[in-house]
């Protein structure tokens, strides 16, 4: 594990929580639940045919397994959302059809209580795992928008915070505009500073630095960047930055030497979703970077989507990371 991942479980333990894992029909996040409760990173309610669970040949003992097919929950959770989505128009009758699904039944258990987060995606759409969220838990007080971002831990890197950095939005807004790419680098300097601890110089990238270029695209994040201080005027957030000189700080001297964030940017905000999403696969597969994510920010409660190419690893991972969310917003 890496001294990131080391630090999540760590925090994770010293203050167990309850997450579900919503797949449990799935061999990976089987293999993850074992080494979780292996390392008691987390209490577990594993959402599937329970009996199947059961007989694999997982140890899984303490983990709580639920099919909510036939649990006794069932009905108490199919009334409870129909109490949250009633004045949208569901009906008890849809309440009781949508309950069964594995997605919708861990969300209400989020929702009621039962549990802290929830950790969905290995075998489910984006959107399958994040429209009950947006249903029943909604966004956090405070937050517009929900958007992703991955934690990028690059081996044997000078840039960013000793090689860790976080990027976003690489999951979820395809073409954000300038108010809403503003709200993603708020949130996510505050989503660096949670989980990884240090100081974040939120860089808001474009191929353009301090007007070198002058487009609509490189407008848009000229206006992104100024929403972002008056949002948040106390962080470092600047832009507009090409990655260099986000990174260098040779090139910051030289491209823009009075930038507080250029030369040591830790937090990278990309203009939209194909330079996010290629960005970090780009990092991951020619940097072989360890990326943890795509992790939600911005929802009431921590759910948190994974890749359908994901790992049992990628799992753990982003299981211990939705426990320590859930630890922060409970404070």
């Amino acid at each position: 594990m890496s001294a990131f991942l080391d630090t999540m479980v760590a925090r994770a333990k010293a203050d167990k929580r309850t997450i579900v894992l919503a797949e449990g029909n799935d061999e990976r996040t089987l293999q993850a639940a074992e080494r979780l409760l292996a390392l008691g990173v987390a209490d577990l309610i594993i959402l599937g045919d329970a009996d199947a669970i059961a007989a694999s040949p997982y140890r899984l003992d303490g983990a709580e397994l639920i099919d909510p097919r036939t649990s006794d929950l069932g009905d108490e959770l199919a009334l409870e959302l129909f109490h949250v989505r009633q004045a949208k128009g569901m009906t008890a009758d849809q309440a009781s059809e949508l309950i069964r699904d594995v997605l919708y039944f861990g969300v209400m258990l989020v929702k009621t209580g039962r549990a802290d987060g929830m950790v969905a995606g290995a075998c489910h759409a984006t959107g399958d795992v994040l429209r009950p969220c947006l249903q029943i838990l909604k966004t956090a007080p405070g937050t517009k928008l929900v958007s992703s971002f991955f934690i990028m831990v690059v081996p044997d890197c000078e840039y960013g915070d000793h090689g860790t950095f976080l990027f976003s939005d690489c999951g979820l807004e395809v073409q954000p505009d300038a108010e809403r790419l503003a709200h993603i680098a708020v949130n996510s300097a505050r989503s660096f500073q949670t989980l990884v601890g240090s100081q974040p110089y939120v860089a808001m990238l474009a191929h353009s630095t301090y007007g070198s270029a002058h487009n609509d695209d490189a407008n848009k994040v000229v206006e992104a960047t100024r929403i972002a201080h008056e949002l948040a005027p106390e962080a470092a957030i600047d832009g507009e930055l090409q990655l260099d000189a986000a990174l260098c700080a040779d090139v910051a001297a030289s491209k823009c030497p009075d930038s507080p964030v250029a030369g040591r940017a830790n937090v990278l905000v990309f203009p939209d979703l194909d330079a996010g999403n290629i960005g970090y696969k780009l990092v991951q597969r020619l940097a072989k970077a360890e990326a943890y994510g795509p992790i939600t920010q911005g929802i009431a409660a921590p759910v948190n989507d994974l890749s359908r190419g994901c790992s049992a690893d990628d799992i753990f991972g982003v299981a211990a990371i939705t426990c320590v969310q859930a630890q922060t917003m409970a404070d």
